[in-house]
């Protein structure tokens, strides 16, 4: 039989849970293929690993003998249901679906949530549609080791059935359910970052953020971290769920998966297909920088699957009146931030701070993308005109005279551009991350092969961010005049200086900002 390709897909339950939790999460998952991790998720993980382990099929439904087993697969065409049960027991001619949960039953007189009570009648129905007989299910909290029964009765069944119908109209509307309002569940979920449920519905409301006061949700796991590898000839492997950095056959240096966020890798680093593969299933995006530390370009998974937001980005872009004014805000807090760097730094910054208080306001107001280009060139050369009284010390070659690149033609442009680089490729892989075409911008224009969001988006941080590390490495003397190779066409970082500006820019980048954008004064 041929396959029917308008057939609907069928619903994992899991998703139903979601959806009685939360329509909006069941959107962000569903739909829009919208997955993070944190403490929560981590932690039921966890929980299920021994359930996750299949020990072989139940018997046929006409075998009513007592059995044990673990990670059942089953599905319903007629409720578009999918499902793998934790474990499922025979017992006296009926079977019990148990699914495991993280956690202690909750002071209710069910002792359980309906969205749990709503899965476990799902797997129920499911395990009926194949034949079996199924009277109750049970619910395994593994904080306190208890099973809590369900009782797989006709108000249980009818509300599991609304629910998928719901569910399936949701799915098929094609708009994002709104957030929840105040909701205790928000707190632990781990798409609140993406979701943003107190900041969409004060801008709903137009109500003041500060004086409505946003709760403290619980973030993505921000505790992995980056693998640079920079040496030519190195080899990146991989070993169970380790990336092993190879030199000449002997490990010089290994990360676990689960803690990886990306991997850059610079000039001759060769990477193994399994490896990537590895990398790929877990999302970890691979970053290809020259020898040089010119950003190549990535590799990464599926991504995601948030075709929406993308078609929204593509009508922002192709809209001359949006455009202009996602334009005008970035040019207008690029030049704050620059007025910043001097405030903080410049031992007589005088009348430059003023012209680019001006500047930042004319940004504001401009009528157009080339009046734009020509306040953001004027503000650039003000500022980089006050840059050399920045460098506290007399580091005789660390002089400056100017933006230049492609290639840098001073170790001060060398430093700038490098880190400039690590903004992209990391403002890039958030765009990708998020959902967003990074090659599609508001302010730099579409050319090919480069990330015009990305340089959207980094260009408030060039100074605040970028420009501030390179002052500290200068300044404190980490990074000296012999780190550097010179020749008749440039300047570049050697290893060991690239390896330390790395590692504080992954310092610097681990911080909350402080003084983004200050009052203009």
């Amino acid at each position: 039989m041929s396959d029917n390709v308008d057939a609907p897909a069928l619903v994992p339950v899991r998703m139903v849970n979601e959806f009685v939790y939360c329509p909006r999460l069941f959107y962000l998952e569903w739909v829009q293929g919208e997955w993070a991790e944190n403490f929560f998720t981590e932690h039921g993980r966890t929980v299920h690993r021994r359930a996750d382990a299949p020990t072989g099929g139940p018997p046929a439904p006409e075998e009513p003998r007592d059995f044990v087993c673990r990670s059942v697969a089953v599905s319903s065409s007629r409720l578009g249901l999918s499902t793998r049960v934790d474990v499922l027991e025979g017992e006296g001619g009926s079977v019990i679906p148990v699914e495991y949960k993280r956690g202690a039953p909750p002071d209710v007189p069910a002792r359980a949530w309906p969205p749990e009570r709503v899965q476990v009648c799902a797997q129920a129905l499911i395990l009926r549609d194949n034949g079996y007989r199924v009277e109750r299910g049970e619910i395994y909290f593994a904080e306190t080791k208890e099973r809590v029964p369900v009782l797989i009765d006709d108000a249980l069944v009818r509300e599991t059935e609304a629910a998928v119908q719901a569910l399936r109209a949701t799915a098929e509307n094609g708009v994002i359910p709104p957030p929840l309002v105040d909701s205790p569940k928000c707190a632990g979920c781990s798409l609140a970052p993406i979701c943003l449920p107190d900041e969409v519905n004060l801008l709903k409301r137009s109500e003041d953020a500060e004086a409505h006061g946003l709760r403290q949700l619980h973030p993505r796991r921000d505790d992995k971290l980056p693998l640079y590898v920079q040496r030519g000839g190195q080899k990146i492997g991989v070993s169970g769920e380790v990336l092993e950095v190879r030199d000449k056959g002997t490990r010089v240096a290994e990360a676990r998966l689960e803690m990886t966020s990306q991997v850059a890798i610079f000039g001759g680093v060769q990477v193994s297909t399994q490896a990537l593969h590895r990398m790929m299933e877990r999302e970890i995006p691979l970053l290809l920088f020259t020898a040089g530390g010119w950003f190549h370009g990535w590799a990464h998974g599926l991504g995601s699957k948030n075709v929406e937001l993308r078609r929204a980005q593509y009508r922002a872009a192709e809209d001359p009146v949006a455009s202009l004014g996602l334009a005008r805000r970035i040019v207008s807090t690029k030049i704050a931030n620059q007025r910043t760097i001097l405030r903080r730094n410049h031992p007589d910054p005088g009348p430059i701070l003023a012209r680019l208080n001006d500047l930042a306001k004319s940004a504001e107001t401009a009528e157009s993308t080339a009046s734009l280009l020509g306040l953001e060139g004027t503000a650039a050369r003000l500022y980089f005109g006050g840059f050399p009284a920045l460098l506290k010390a007399d580091f005789g070659e660390f002089s400056f005279d100017g933006r230049n690149r492609r290639p840098p033609r001073d170790p001060v442009n060398a430093l700038l551009s490098f880190v400039y680089a690590l903004l992209t490729k990391d403002w890039t892989i958030t765009c990708a991350a998020a959902g967003l075409d990074p090659f599609l911008g508001f302010f730099h224009r579409p050319r090919y092969g480069r990330p015009a969001l990305a340089l959207d988006l980094m260009e408030e941080f060039r100074s605040i961010v970028g420009d501030s590390i390179v002052l500290s490495v200068v300044n404190n003397g980490s990074i000296g005049a012999d780190d550097f190779y010179r020749s008749g066409v440039g300047v570049a970082l050697k290893d060991a200086a690239r390896g330390r500006l790395i590692a504080t820019y992954e310092r610097r980048r681990a911080r909350r900002l402080s003084g983004l954008q200050d009052a203009l004064r």
